[in-house]
């Protein structure tokens, strides 16, 4: 069976993650991706490593890890759309396709005759996505956005991180890039909602996403919690700004993760652990009363968990119905029975020979499954290909070579 979006044809002129996170997982729901990339060289992260895939000869081939994780499902084209013939190569690809996605700086694509307003009365039907770090508008627009930058600007560095006076405390980095990686899924929210409206009304539109915005949308209850209580919320390390006790802990052995969401729980968590009176006392009968008293409670907890193994702890807690988990670095996740049998760790079979493991898209769909059909591309490898399908001739194609617009 094809995906949801099959039909649908997208031209991704966009690299590094958001963007192409975004246009990844439009191909995983059966949309034809074609990724335009400047034939020397292509996306950056192609050469953000090591680690790279290995070829049959176990060498580094061009296909960094990085790169690998946001490419699958797509044909590669290389274009230098610095030259008119290459603008031409893309208009003529626009002609079959529904979706533009974009993330160069504002009015990068201007010169070249490819920004929105000059394409739009072409291409009426088509919807333009561009991904900036500061939008199209606004003092900063002009400005690059990298996910560390706006991790920092946005907010979520301020409470990421250990509360001042620990040890280890300031502000910290989110290990994965979570301001691009949001950015790309509000993309496609915004995309198949353009896709929509475009059935009712025939017209395509632009959407303007920027990184910023998008990362001030996303900090969700802590927006909500200085906003309604006025307080500028803080670092508090895996700790729960609304509820407790819901954090990390350290046991004889290692790190577990409890998560008390409601008083019965509590009750139940104390019982596990032998502190049964602690829900008996009135300053942590409620969690309204955790929340004050937190500072009291929490250091009696941590005591008590101290004293035996993760395994126990968390034997007694699953016991009790507590919710509870251990802190499985990247490896244990992929040993995780739970993970593996929900079919989150795939092989593609590449074009170097190889096959290159994928993380699976998490989507279920009952009736049309994500159908994964091809690996992250080397670069130019579908440019022949897919110019042939356009009508362009053996010897318009190697002319294009000659001239250095295609590769």
């Amino acid at each position: 069976m094809s995906g949801p979006l099959k039909g649908i044809r997208v031209l991704d002129l966009s690299r590094i993650l958001a963007g192409p996170w975004a246009t990844q997982m439009l191909a995983d729901y059966g949309a034809e991706v074609i990724k335009v990339e400047h034939p020397n060289g292509g996306d950056d992260t192609r050469r953000w490593g090591p680690p790279y895939l290995n070829d049959h000869q176990e060498q580094d081939t061009e296909e960094s890890a990085y790169y690998l994780s946001a490419n699958r499902g797509k044909a590669s084209i290389a274009i230098d759309i610095t030259k008119p013939a290459g603008q031409a190569v893309i208009k003529q690809l626009l002609k079959d396709c529904d979706v533009l996605v974009e993330n160069f700086k504002v009015g990068g694509l201007k010169k070249y005759g490819l920004d929105y307003h000059s394409l739009k009365n072409e291409f009426p039907s088509l919807i333009y996505c561009s991904i900036t770090g500061f939008g199209q508008t606004g003092p900063m627009a002009n400005q690059p956005g990298y996910d560390a930058i706006i991790q920092a600007m946005g907010g979520l560095m301020s409470i990421t991180g250990e509360r001042d006076g620990k040890p280890g405390a300031g502000p910290q980095k989110v290990g994965v890039a979570v301001s691009d990686l949001m950015t790309g899924l509000y993309a496609v929210t915004a995309i198949t909602s353009a896709l929509y409206y475009r059935t009712q009304s025939g017209q395509g539109q632009y959407i303007d996403l920027a990184l910023l915005d998008t990362q001030v949308a996303w900090l969700a209850n802590q927006n909500m919690n200085y906003l309604v209580g006025g307080e500028v919320p803080q670092r508090q390390g895996t700790e729960h700004p609304n509820i407790v006790p819901y954090q990390s802990f350290v046991t004889q052995d290692g790190h577990i993760m409890v998560a008390v969401g409601n008083d019965a729980q509590f009750q139940r968590f104390c019982m596990a652990v032998n502190l049964s009176e602690l829900s008996d006392r009135s300053e942590f009968s409620t969690n309204q009363q955790r929340v004050v008293h937190r500072d009291s409670l929490i250091p009696l907890i941590a005591a008590r968990l101290f004293e035996q193994s993760s395994e126990f702890w968390l034997q007694r807690l699953n016991d009790v119905s507590v919710p509870c988990a251990p802190i499985n670095n990247i490896e244990q996740v992929f040993q995780n029975t739970q993970v593996l049998s929900r079919g989150m760790l795939f092989e593609l079979p590449h074009n170097s020979g190889e096959k290159v493991k994928q993380v699976a898209n998490p989507v279920k769909f009952s009736a049309t499954p994500v159908n994964y059909v091809k690996a992250p591309p080397t670069l130019g490898e579908d440019t022949r290909q897919l110019l042939l399908s356009m009508g362009y001739s053996e010897e318009e194609i190697e002319s294009l070579q000659d001239k250095k617009v295609i590769r």
